[in-house]
């Protein structure tokens, strides 16, 4: 029986720019999932820019509703594009003397001021000043990491928002312990501030399960034919893309043929991951997809033989695609960095993602072997179960109810004690 009191509204920031299922999309629909199903005084309201609800509207039901704003076109244009914010030459001049300074966080517009909000939750990398109390997910350093992927300007942008979103949030949201670490070292982020949720598989929140037939007929309308490696990323260069490609004509030469499906957006990179497949001559051997829907994301962990996911860092979303795999029965290779062996623990094989020939050796070892797939999906069936979307919508209804200084009943206390174990 629910305990608490008083009904209240708590505003979750939705406001992106495109309805493309990347890592941040999807955390927000799995929340939208699992607090849809919750009961209970509190309503949900998920705040987003007018057209671009479509993405989130199917996942949207019960205690949780959608409200729209209009887009701030000149805060988004100058955050994208700093050159149309203060002209080329200020801004190649100041990049030149390294005092190039980002846009400050702007303050709330007001909107979850007026619907009377008294929490307000940013999911995403952005966010606002606001008297509200906040929750905030600085999803990754990457920029501190891996400098050398981003602009100057860009590794200014997210340093200064991250620090000043962490500061003002009362609770600051990661998905795994290394991701605490991190805050703590690089931010200096209080410990006792920071709290950490593992997060759900996307498919769990993508509605009813496939029949039978459909993955088979899925895949055939794809182009693709089984078996098959999955690697579900936008080509970012961190993702890793051209050294598994060089993995996978090393175990051609060596006479192990492995089909390699890619989905996810094709980016501005693209071309030079395009350049190494046909330098390769994998033209007929490696496949990138582009943006696939929910349904055939499901058709294609299903005709998967396994998953392998070579990216250079992760600390948020790269779970997402070896959570999938976990609860699609498909065995998992990945990368030893950042978050991963602590997430994954000994339900895959772990490599560098720097040395080509660890990633065919653990590639040909999960193409190859029958048994060492089954064990590793039985190992990771049992880990998974814990990662459901009900399970987080329950811990951060209790965070919602503590920072709005609702009373907490027994099930709230045990989960904010529990809310670090995996």
């Amino acid at each position: 029986m629910d305990t608490t009191a008083h009904a209240f509204v708590v505003a979750i920031d939705a406001r992106l720019e495109s309805g493309v299922h990347g890592g941040v999309e999807q955390v927000i629909i799995g929340l939208a999932h699992g607090l849809s199903g919750l009961v209970g005084p509190e309503r949900y309201v998920f705040v987003c820019h007018e057209g671009y609800t479509s993405w989130l509207a199917p996942y949207v039901s019960g205690p949780c509703r959608i409200e729209t704003t209009r887009p701030p076109l000149r805060r988004y244009a100058a955050r994208r594009f700093p050159l149309l914010a203060v002209g080329r030459r200020r801004l190649l001049d100041a990049l030149r003397r390294g005092a190039y300074e980002p846009p400050p966080v702007p303050h709330s517009d007001g909107t979850v001021e007026q619907m009377g909000a008294r929490v307000v939750h940013f999911p995403r990398q952005d966010g606002y000043l606001t008297d509200i109390p906040t929750i905030f997910h600085p999803h990754d350093l990457q920029h501190i990491h891996l400098p050398e992927f981003m602009s100057p300007e860009e590794r200014r942008h997210r340093d200064v928002w991250y620090r000043t979103l962490c500061d003002q949030a009362a609770v600051v949201s990661v998905t795994s312990h290394w991701g605490k670490g991190d805050l703590v070292e690089n931010f200096a982020v209080p410990a006792e501030k920071i709290v950490v949720v593992p997060l759900a598989p996307a498919l769990g929140a993508y509605g009813e399960q496939l029949a039978d037939r459909e993955p088979h007929d899925i895949i055939a309308e794809l182009g693709v034919a089984s078996p098959y490696a999955l690697y579900p990323a936008q080509t970012w260069p961190h993702k890793n893309h051209e050294r598994l490609i060089r993995a996978i004509a090393m175990l051609r030469d060596a006479g192990v043929r492995v089909e390699l499906v890619c989905t996810g957006a094709k980016n501005q990179y693209f071309p030079e991951v395009q350049e190494v497949v046909s330098e390769l001559r994998l033209d007929d051997q490696v496949h990138f997809l582009g943006y696939v829907t929910e349904r055939q994301l499901q058709a294609l962990y299903a005709g998967a033989r396994c998953l392998v996911m070579p990216t250079l860092f992760e600390a948020a979303g790269g779970f997402g695609p070896i959570a999938e795999a976990f609860s699609a029965g498909v065995a998992v290779a990945c990368s030893n960095v950042t978050s991963l062996p602590e997430q994954v623990g000994d339900a895959a094989i772990v490599f560098d993602p720097y040395d080509v020939a660890a990633i065919a050796a653990a590639l040909s070892r999960l193409w190859t072997d029958g048994d060492l797939r089954l064990e590793l999906t039985r190992r990771a069936s049992v880990k998974i179960r814990a990662f459901t979307w009900d399970r987080v919508a329950r811990t951060f209804r209790a965070l919602y109810r503590r920072l709005a200084g609702e009373n907490l009943n027994d099930e709230d206390r045990s989960l904010l004690e529990r809310q670090t174990e995996f």
